[in-house]
């Protein structure tokens, strides 16, 4: 029988011997404890993570919104500012949080196409009514 591990907490946190490296406030904790009998120690960059990850997967939510009302595929303005929001932020954690070059460069292009498309957006307005 296949009994699945038990689903680790650690990452949603860093653990405490995997120290952020930097200095100052961003990189000291502002939350140490236990979640389910798991230590969980919460740093700001870690916040600064989670919701450009909300903001990049939650973009995709108006969208379906969007799609459903108007019987076809639309992507509304909302989404283009999530989208720009959740790759900025991941941007920042993965630069100076996490120091991770994987995630900057997955997170660099769509920053780019999220802020070209939320520029044209603006310059055209918003669609006619039909």
């Amino acid at each position: 029988m296949f009994n699945p591990p038990m689903f680790d907490l650690l990452i949603l946190a860093h653990e405490v011997a995997d120290l952020p490296d930097g200095d100052g406030w961003m990189h000291s904790p502002f939350f140490k404890g236990s979640l389910f009998g798991q230590e969980v120690v919460l740093y700001p960059w870690k916040i600064i993570g989670y919701f450009g990850v909300t903001m990049f997967a939650g973009r995709w939510f108006p969208q379906l919104i969007a799609s459903k009302k108007a019987k076809q595929v639309k992507m509304p303005r909302i989404f283009w500012i999530m989208s720009v929001l959740g790759s900025i932020s991941l941007l920042t954690y993965f630069t100076f949080g996490k120091t991770d070059s994987v995630g900057v460069l997955a997170n660099l292009f769509p920053s780019f196409v999220g802020l070209y498309n939320l520029i044209l957006d603006l310059k055209t307005g918003p669609a006619p009514k039909e």
